[in-house]
């Protein structure tokens, strides 16, 4: 999911500019990018919900834990997307894209046995 995640913003940022009408607004989610992004979002809460259960994980301190956490990088993220944002949005993206596609081929890697750290 994150190779493939990754891949998109890589195809996304050698595609930038190229513009077929002129008449598609890119700045918005469209309703099937909004359902992708929101089933990957439940497999991750399904994933640490059984990990919790697993684990016999105090629900209210890591949820507290969690959600000051989430809630602080993504406060510190849009605020430095926006002050970098117009300038290095082409990099950027091709940067985040390689990220996820590695962190998506270490895990599949892992898990295929081939790679054991």
């Amino acid at each position: 999911l994150l190779a493939f995640i990754g891949g998109k913003m890589l195809w996304e940022a050698a595609h930038e500019g190229e513009d077929d009408c002129g008449c598609k607004d890119t700045s918005r989610i469209d309703l099937r990018e909004f359902l992708v992004l929101a089933v990957a979002t439940s497999i991750d809460a399904l994933a640490v919900g059984i990990s919790f259960a697993a684990l016999s994980v105090d629900i209210v301190p890591a949820v507290s834990l969690i959600g000051l956490t989430t809630f602080a990088f993504s406060f510190g993220g849009v605020a430095v997307g926006h002050f970098f944002g117009a300038r290095y949005e082409r990099p950027a993206s091709v940067v985040g894209g390689v990220v996820l596609v590695l962190i998506g081929v270490k895990i599949l890697l892992e898990h295929l046995g081939v790679l054991a750290i």
